[in-house]
């Protein structure tokens, strides 16, 4: 569960209705939004909220550190809160559709030293794809 509202208290960041509202769309588990839509349900609740301001509230929030982008196959970006809570992504190949996954083991224990070529290794990002039961019906 993302506690994303709770971060953003803790560190003292400037709470407006509109920074709010970002922050409350992005809220809870598998949640990985486009702008567009995070602007779409942002502006359900704040009509007065602009495209600007959504943009601006998403990249402050990755600078930060806390919401990471994820880009998939050319896809427009989309925007992850649980970027403090280790995971990896499972990718629909058809509708884009996006759920993190919590696989067992260390992602980086798969890396063979030999493979590593004298990198120091700080992080392994996995994406699963396949077909979601939505897609893998209609095929």
């Amino acid at each position: 569960m993302s506690d994303l509202l709770q971060r953003l208290r803790e560190r003292g960041w400037r709470m407006t209705a509109q920074r709010r509202v970002v922050a409350e769309v992005l809220a809870g588990e598998h949640v990985h939004l486009t702008a567009d839509e995070v602007l779409a349900q942002a502006t359900e609740r704040l009509p007065e909220i602009s495209r600007a301001t959504v943009y601006n509230t998403l990249g402050e929030l990755v600078t930060l550190g806390e919401v990471a982008e994820v880009a998939t196959d050319g896809r427009a970006k989309r925007y992850d809160p649980n970027a403090h809570h280790p995971h990896q992504h499972l990718v629909c190949s058809g509708c884009g559709a996006i759920r993190d996954v919590h696989p067992d083991g260390d992602p980086l224990a798969a890396l063979p030293p030999a493979e590593r070529y004298g990198f120091t290794v700080a992080v392994a990002e996995v994406t699963f794809r396949g077909r979601c039961p939505d897609c893998a019906a209609g095929a």
